[in-house]
């Protein structure tokens, strides 16, 4: 069960790079960042989505594929997803 909403969903050019040299289903990242698998996160940073959660801030998660990671951050009024490279932020 979803603990929250996507809203629209965009990937930036080089993440998309990435997902398709590593064939990486961008669709699973997806899922484990709305069921709560925040990936590679402190537990801070853990704590702090779970309060984002609460209270409609910004949701972050990190993902380790494809020998490089993957951010996913959804805006704090949920309208936007974004899948981008750290390098990107």
């Amino acid at each position: 069960m979803p603990l929250f909403n996507l809203g629209q969903v965009v990937a930036t050019p080089a993440a998309l790079q990435h997902f398709q040299k590593h064939q990486i289903n961008p669709i699973s990242l997806l899922g484990r960042h709305i069921g709560g698998d925040w990936g590679d996160l402190s537990e801070a940073d853990v704590a702090a989505n779970v309060h984002a959660i609460q209270h409609d801030l910004r949701l972050f998660s990190s993902y380790a594929v494809g020998g490089g990671k993957v951010w996913v951050i959804t805006e704090a009024d949920r309208s936007s997803t974004c899948l981008l490279l750290p390098s990107e932020y």
